[in-house]
């Protein structure tokens, strides 16, 4: 965890040194001066990333200070306190651009939370700025946005697979950008200049799936009134992409299976074998070696296919990529939309990070689009996102919220955070068992200890 330097302005010795004791335990690195012109060269010539301050200073007011500090510091957020509180002192601090108000005596505990809320608000501004500045140099590798060490992983993959021609699997959530991943090995590969054609194996029933691929002949079939070339034909050059693999029928399978060894198809309804010269890139969100225990795929097929294998990682294991991506759709879909909407609201921001995305990029994408046609300012508020985001909490809000006499066992706040998941997804299981992290099997046997 990083540490965070807090200056704190109070001309009471004793009180300084104990904060500053207490707060050195919860993470904070303290520098302690007594006055306002102190606190002033302190933070011209040192970082700091908050100011906690009391009303009354040898040399002026502490509300003073913090007014100051949000003109020359506007990043830095400042914390007042004082022994003399009253409801008009909270508001002249709040005016004058202070975080929060803290009465004494201090409460140790609230201070560190409510420093800690602070702390990660500046911090998580910065990075939006930073994120925005990103976006106007050309973030995007192989048509993807991200700048995580999966993803930075995932690039270099990419480009070690497009430097060969051997079949290749995709695996990953739906919504991760498969299909963008083998339009990528395909304009990095010596195949550039062939064509890229994509076939959804869900999307089709065996015989027309059959027929999409292999072609057929005039009169194979009663409809069959003149040639028709399949894919396989029509990919000749370039590259095959069959998302959703897992889910083409076993007959089918096996057909697949021998044009992969023999380079050579059969049209439906022909007796001639056609050669074909194609790269043969599939994808799917299954997961096909237990498809191959449960005999619902074929082993022989699924090693045949799974030369090289590239694993998308989900957007919540992405970090700050969602920030970056959604920064990348509001400049993306605004212009577009007609819409002056240029940011992301820190507290939004906060929601995104904090949210699964069991939809992955996808569901962002039209979480950001939503959110632009509803916002009325310039940024995207908490209030223009979907109420399923705007209402998620972190495991640690969850923990920080509860007062001490509420705090819960690990086993019941799993239970907590295994019931929020799954209202957040509809109730979805497999989907849950996937943000989870666990196995379908294990969330099962933890719902039925639930009573679920």
């Amino acid at each position: 965890m990083m540490t965070s330097r807090i200056l704190l302005v109070d001309d009471d010795e004793a009180l300084c040194i104990s904060i500053a004791g207490q707060l050195h335990a919860g993470g904070f690195e303290t520098v302690i001066v007594s006055r306002i012109g102190e606190a002033v060269i302190s933070l011209k010539s040192h970082t700091f990333d908050a100011v906690v301050t009391d009303v009354n200073l040898p040399d002026g007011n502490g509300i003073e200070l913090a007014s100051q500090v949000r003109t020359q510091w506007p990043d830095i957020p400042v914390l007042v306190m004082t022994a003399y509180g009253n409801m008009d002192t909270a508001v002249a601090a709040l005016r004058a651009g202070a975080a929060d108000f803290i009465s004494k005596p201090v409460d140790m505990e609230l201070l560190t939370l409510s420093l800690g809320r602070a702390v990660e608000t500046r911090r998580l501004k910065q990075e939006l700025r930073s994120l925005k500045s990103m976006m106007s140099q050309d973030m995007s590798v192989f048509g993807f946005v991200g700048d995580s060490a999966p993803m930075k992983r995932l690039f270099g993959l990419i480009a070690r697979t497009a430097a060969t021609d051997v079949t290749a699997l995709i695996t990953g959530e739906s919504g991760t950008g498969k299909e963008m991943v083998a339009q990528s090995i395909h304009h990095q590969s010596s195949r550039r200049a062939g064509p890229f054609v994509a076939i959804n194996c869900t999307a089709l029933p065996e015989t027309l799936l059959e027929s999409e691929l292999f072609g057929y002949i005039k009169g194979a079939f009663t409809d069959a009134r003149a040639d028709h070339q399949g894919l396989l034909q029509r990919a000749h050059g370039g590259t095959l992409f069959l998302d959703e693999i897992g889910d083409m029928p076993l007959g089918l399978q096996g057909k697949l299976l021998r044009v992969l060894e023999q380079r050579t198809f059969r049209p439906v309804g022909a007796t001639r074998e056609v050669a074909f010269d194609a790269r043969i890139i599939s994808a799917t969100h299954a997961d096909l070696a237990a498809a191959v225990n449960d005999k619902k795929f074929r082993e022989d097929l699924y090693y045949r296919l799974n030369v090289l294998q590239l694993s998308l990682p989900p957007l919540r294991e992405r970090g700050r990529d969602v920030l970056l991506l959604a920064q990348f759709f509001v400049e993306q879909m605004a212009p577009r939309m007609g819409v002056a909407v240029s940011a992301i609201r820190h507290d939004a921001a906060k929601k995104l990070l904090v949210y699964p995305w069991p939809g992955n990029v996808r569901e962002l994408k039209n979480c950001i689009e939503r959110a632009l046609a509803l916002c009325e300012a310039d940024e995207i508020t908490v209030a223009d996102l979907p109420d399923r985001i705007a209402e998620t909490h972190s495991i640690q809000s969850i923990v920080r919220e509860n007062q001490p006499t509420e705090l819960v066992t690990l086993d019941e706040l799993e239970k907590r955070y295994i019931q929020k998941v799954l209202t957040i997804l509809g109730g979805n299981k497999a989907q849950t068992a996937r943000v989870l992290g666990i196995e379908r099997k294990s969330l099962y046997r933890k719902l039925e200890r639930m009573g679920k």
